[in-house]
C-alpha cells in the first residue's frame, strides 16, 4: 500500500467516524480521495501552523518528504513536497481514459476578486492538480457567482451533481470557497439480471423495515467470513478488474455498530486480506440503491484538528496570496452513486462472463439489513468512495 493511499484510507475512516457520530442512523456517502485531493490544493498554499494542522489531519505526516520547502522558498514546483506530485501520478492511474468507467471530478478553489493569487501558486496547482483557482465577485454578484459555480460542477459531473450551492449557502462575506464534487459510473464485471430483481423487505436498525428492489445473482466472488465481529466481506469487481466494491455485512448476532467500532486501517486490511478473501460460489442479494449526499465540512474538519484555516485571524495561507486575513470560508463536498443491475449507473454495454470452476459449497450473502461499502482502486489499494447504507 503506497504512502498516499495509506493516508487516504486513514483520512477516510476519520471522516466516516465523525459523520457517523453526528448522524449514526442515516445513510453516509462521500469520496475520501476526492476530498483529500481538494484539501491538498489548499495545503499547497498553507504555511506554518495552518500547514502543520492540515498535514496531521490529512495523515500526510506519514508520507515521506511531504514537508519540503514551501512555494515561496523554491523556484520550481518539482521542489515542493512529494505528496503533491504523488497525487498527479495516483489520479492518472485511477482516471485512465480507457477504464470502462467514468469518474467525474469537480475540484476548484474560488476566491474573492480582492485576492491576488501568487503566480507560483497558480502554476503549481495547475501542474499538480490540473486546477487553477478562480477569482469571483462574492460581494457584488453573489447570485451570479453561485449559478456559475453550480453550472461548472454540473458540467464536470455529467449533469449528475446539481445545485451544489443552494441559495444562502455562500454569502457576500465569503473570501474563499473550496468546491468538491464527484460522480462515478461503472459496470459490474458480472451483471445482475433485471428479471431476477424482486421486492424484498430491508430490515432497518430500529426494528422497522422498508421494501427494496433486491438484486440477485450467483457467481464466483471473493468472500470472507470474519468471526469477531461476526460478518461477511464480499468483493464485487467492476469490468476490467480495476475497481471493485467491498461490502462489510454484519451477520448472526452482530450489528453494524460493532463493525463500525472496530473499523480502522489495520482491521480493514486484515478483513480484506488475501488470506481471508477466498474465491467461492456465492448467492449474492444486494439492494438497488441511489445515494446523493452533500456535506458542509467546516465543522467536521475543525473537530478533526484543522481549525486555523477557517479562522480569519489565525489562518496562514500566505503561499496562495499575500492578502492579509485570507481564510477558507466553506468546504462543500457532494458525491453521487447509483448501484443497479448494470453497475453503479445504468449503461448499455455488455460485460463478458467468464466460466469458472465451481466450488461444491455455495455461500449466501443476503444484504437485507444495514451494511458498509467501499469502492476501491485495486492496483493502488485506494478507497475512492466510502458509504453506509442504513436505509435504501
Amino acid at each position: 500500500m503506497g504512502s498516499l493511499s495509506t493516508a487516504s484510507v486513514e483520512f477516510c475512516f476519520d471522516v466516516f467516524k465523525e459523520l457517523n457520530s453526528n448522524n449514526g442512523g442515516d445513510n453516509i456517502f462521500f469520496s475520501p480521495l476526492s476530498l483529500l485531493y481538494a484539501l491538498s490544493m489548499v495545503f499547497l498554499g498553507a504555511r506554518r501552523n495552518s500547514a502543520e494542522q492540515m498535514e496531521k489531519v490529512l495523515h500526510f505526516n506519514h508520507v515521506v518528504g511531504s514537508l519540503k520547502p514551501g512555494l515561496q522558498d523554491s523556484s520550481q514546483c518539482s521542489q515542493i513536497g512529494r505528496i503533491h506530485s504523488e497525487f498527479g501520478v495516483l489520479f492518472s492511474q485511477i482516471n485512465q481514459p480507457d477504464s470502462n468507467y467514468t469518474l467525474g471530478i469537480a475540484n476548484r478553489l474560488y476566491g474573492t476578486n480582492e485576492i491576488a493569487f501568487h503566480q507560483k501558486y497558480l502554476s503549481c496547482s495547475e501542474e499538480f492538480y490540473r486546477a487553477r483557482p478562480q477569482t469571483v465577485d462574492f460581494e457584488h454578484s453573489l447570485e451570479e457567482t453561485r449559478k456559475t459555480i453550480n453550472a461548472w460542477v454540473e458540467s464536470k459531473t455529467y449533469g449528475k451533481v446539481t445545485n451544489l450551492f443552494a441559495k444562502g449557502t455562500i454569502d457576500t462575506s465569503s473570501v474563499m470557497v473550496l468546491v468538491n464534487a464527484i460522480y462515478y459510473k461503472g459496470q459490474w464485471k458480472n451483471k445482475f439480471q433485471e428479471r431476477e430483481t424482486i421486492k424484498t423487505p430491508f430490515h432497518l436498525s430500529e426494528g422497522k423495515s422498508v421494501i427494496v428492489e433486491m438484486m440477485y445473482q450467483t457467481g464466483t466472488f471473493k468472500l470472507a467470513f470474519i468471526k469477531e465481529p461476526q460478518m461477511q466481506v464480499l468483493e464485487l469487481p467492476y469490468v476490467n478488474n480495476r475497481l471493485s466494491m467491498i461490502i462489510l455485512l454484519p451477520v448472526g448476532t452482530a450489528n453494524l455498530k460493532q463493525v463500525e467500532k472496530q473499523l480502522n486501517l489495520k482491521m480493514f486490511q486484515k478483513w480484506t486480506s488475501s488470506s481471508n478473501m477466498v474465491e467461492r460460489e456465492v448467492e449474492v442479494h444486494i439492494p438497488r440503491f441511489k445515494l446523493e449526499i452533500k456535506y458542509e465540512l467546516n465543522t467536521l474538519l475543525k473537530s478533526l484538528g484543522m481549525t486555523d484555516i477557517f479562522d480569519q485571524i489565525k489562518a496562514d495561507l500566505s503561499g496562495i496570496s499575500s492578502t492579509k486575513q485570507l481564510y477558507l470560508s466553506k468546504v462543500i463536498h457532494k458525491s453521487y452513486v447509483d448501484v443497479n443491475e448494470e453497475g453503479t449507473e445504468a449503461a448499455a454495454a455488455t460485460g463478458e462472463s467468464i466460466g469458472v470452476k465451481r466450488l461444491p459449497l455455495r455461500a449466501r450473502f443476503m444484504a437485507n439489513h444495514p451494511f458498509l461499502f467501499f469502492i476501491r482502486h485495486i492496483h493502488t489499494n485506494t478507497i475512492l468512495f466510502c458509504g453506509k447504507l442504513a436505509s435504501p
